[in-house]
């Protein structure tokens, strides 16, 4: 039976990422992540989704996305992830394996405002959070190196051409945003982020968190974890 495909209702901002199965290296060097950059460029000429922020690592990839309708992210997505495999199997004399990613990409709804903030940074800060560098912006492939470049190469017009400024119309101003992406995220947060990504929670203040669950049927996303108690009688 073909699995449903996943469900992000437009206007909501989602975090979404995915892995690679079995930790297989996505990006081997500068010429898959370029590569996998060309396939971003396609596939959102096909779909033309809002990308907010997004980051490549070497065994997956995060996208903070505004989708103007309910279809978008899994269009986009499963034209990105489907072009990307293909490709990489060609490249690396692969054809004949097994699947390249984990599965279908993870996604969750992050509020507007401050909470959105918070996402983006993660996402823009992961290469310095896995000490792959030691300033955020240095890491070539993600947004926030692409705010600090200038180049006016068909290629960097484009990429930047993808980049959306998000629901509070405005992209903050990027000295003060790269020095926020750069500082050392709280213990809350981490928590908060981590929760999110492994259970697809919805990211943001509590009445927001529980009235969204509620809205998008993903109650069971902030029930707690585990076999619920047996009762004594």
């Amino acid at each position: 039976m073909a699995r449903k495909a996943r469900y992000c209702p437009g206007g909501y901002v989602y975090h979404v990422l995915n892995r690679s199965a079995g930790r297989i290296s996505l990006f081997h060097g500068d010429q898959d992540y370029a590569a996998f950059e060309q396939v971003m460029l396609e596939a959102y000429r096909r779909v033309p989704l809002r990308i907010i922020s997004w980051c490549l690592m070497k065994n997956h990839w995060h996208f903070v996305v505004w989708p103007r309708s309910d279809d978008e992210v899994t269009a986009y997505f499963r034209a990105l992830a489907h072009t990307h495999s293909l490709r990489w199997r060609i490249a690396h004399g692969s054809v004949r394996g097994g699947p390249l990613y984990q599965g279908r990409f993870k996604a969750f709804p992050v509020q507007s405002g401050e909470p959105l903030g918070t996402v983006c940074r993660h996402v823009e800060r992961n290469a310095l959070s896995a000490g792959v560098v030691k300033r955020a912006q240095q890491w070539r492939w993600g947004s926030l190196w692409l705010r600090h470049q200038t180049s006016d190469d068909e290629h960097s017009r484009a990429m930047r051409k993808m980049l959306s400024a998000g629901p509070q119309g405005r992209r903050p101003a990027l000295k003060p945003w790269t020095a926020a992406v750069n500082a050392v995220p709280t213990k809350k947060e981490l928590i908060q982020l981590k929760a999110s990504e492994n259970r697809s929670r919805p990211f943001g203040d509590e009445q927001w968190l529980r009235q969204t669950a509620l809205t998008l049927n993903l109650e069971h996303t902030i029930r707690p974890e585990g076999r619920p108690r047996k009762i004594q009688v």
